[in-house]
């Protein structure tokens, strides 16, 4: 039997598309934990961090393996996130981003990774890179889950599974209540900006039809619907300025009395930071000693505490202003959508071109939530403009059936 390397041509097409498809998804799952790791705190982005390197690991064996049977390795520039992607890790939440990357390693791990090739040492090498994918949908899972725990035992009525010593940091720690981490991160003002134009189009469309069903599209839609949509605009800036206020003079709140009790009972808040790293699988010993180098610095134990206790570092990342121009100017714009046709033309054919521009509107909005939401584009769109046309519809026949 000849020892010659065997040629690409010779190598089983399986074992080819299995090592090109798993170098491709490592090479996509590498850029997205980098994105996501810039919009985390330092010690959640370096847990990213570490895994974005170990797909970087796994390409390398996988490229060495691809070489040792003369399969080109195309070149890595070519594989890149879709710009959609790159957008979903940009605006989504958080914790959805997280979900969703969970779901794609255990995707891998049972279907990528785990079906025989048929080739012996392939298959050793993709089951070596299985347990570690396997690893990284642990380690994500448990980033999502670390504080949902406590409150989904209790809504589901059962007691949370958790070492004696654990139970024992619980207890004691059962006084710190409501607390809210990091997860809770989305896209800032551009979620905001495509929320405020969803609901801007979709109010301001039913009072256009509304309107144009009780005058049959004479001049009253364009002052209904303009009214409308300053109004909507307003109220929705308004709204975001406040609750961003709102938000900010809490997180204030609770990170001085934070400050006052780190320099009132400084013991007792180190004892409380460790059983914060204990009730999240950190042996006591370990737990202390943190603690304790982080107490030498009343400044670290602050932004440590009100991080386990609030999901907040400091105060002054609220940007009310920010929010109240991004709500208000999209919510203005989406409004105005079905009102413009009304500008330049009224009756049937104003009716017409305005049912027609806000339902394609409707579409468009709805796809662009997916940034969001992480739905598909599709789906998320066709989703809008169902409501659309229900609302819409309604409003229309309501209008039509108003005595004139």
């Amino acid at each position: 039997m000849s020892d010659r390397q065997p040629a690409e041509n010779d190598v089983n097409a399986a074992v080819r598309e299995r090592l090109l498809k798993a170098w491709r998804g490592e090479i996509q799952a590498r850029a997205t934990y980098e994105l996501i790791a810039r919009r985390l705190p330092e010690r959640e982005a370096q847990i990213m961090m570490r895994m974005a390197e170990a797909e970087a690991s796994h390409r390398q064996r996988l490229e060495a393996r691809m070489g040792e049977l003369g399969i080109e390795v195309p070149a890595a520039a070519s594989v890149k996130l879709s710009w959609y992607a790159r957008m979903q890790a940009r605006l989504a939440p958080i914790d959805r981003l997280l979900a969703a990357r969970e779901a794609a390693e255990d995707d891998e791990v049972g279907g990528l990774y785990k079906q025989p090739t048929g080739d012996p040492t392939t298959d050793a090498l993709l089951h070596a890179i299985r347990a570690e994918e396997q690893e990284h949908s642990t380690a994500v899972s448990e980033m999502r889950s670390a504080e949902q725990s406590d409150q989904d035992s209790r809504q589901n009525g059962q007691a949370q599974e958790l070492s004696p010593n654990q139970q024992r940091a619980k207890t004691r720690l059962g006084k710190i209540l409501g607390r809210e981490t990091w997860h809770r991160t989305g896209g800032g003002w551009i979620s905001g900006a495509i929320y405020g134009a969803n609901d801007g189009l979709a109010s301001v469309f039913g009072i256009v039809a509304g309107v144009s069903g009780a005058t049959g599209g004479s001049t009253f839609v364009l002052t209904a619907g303009a009214a409308g949509a300053i109004a909507a605009s307003l109220s929705m800036a308004t709204g975001a300025f406040l609750a961003e206020r709102s938000e900010a003079e809490v997180a204030h709140a609770n990170f001085e009395r934070e400050r006052r009790e780190v320099e009132q009972h400084p013991e007792e808040e180190r004892e409380e930071l460790s059983l914060f790293y204990q009730l999240k699988g950190i042996d006591q010993q370990t737990a202390d000693t943190m603690a304790a180098q982080l107490a030498r610095n009343p400044d670290a134990l602050l932004k440590a505490l009100a991080m386990e206790e609030f999901g907040i570092s400091d105060t002054g990342g609220s940007n009310a202003g920010q929010a109240a121009i991004a709500a208000g100017i999209s919510t203005g714009l989406g409004a105005m959508i079905p009102v413009i046709p009304f500008i330049f033309t009224h009756g049937v054919l104003g009716i017409v071109i305005s049912a027609s521009v806000s339902i394609i509107a409707h579409f468009l909005v709805g796809a662009a939530k997916s940034f969001v939401t992480l739905r598909t584009w599709w789906a998320a769109g066709l989703e809008m403009t169902l409501a659309g046309i229900i609302v819409g519809g309604a409003t229309f026949l309501v209008g039509l059936a108003l005595p004139k």
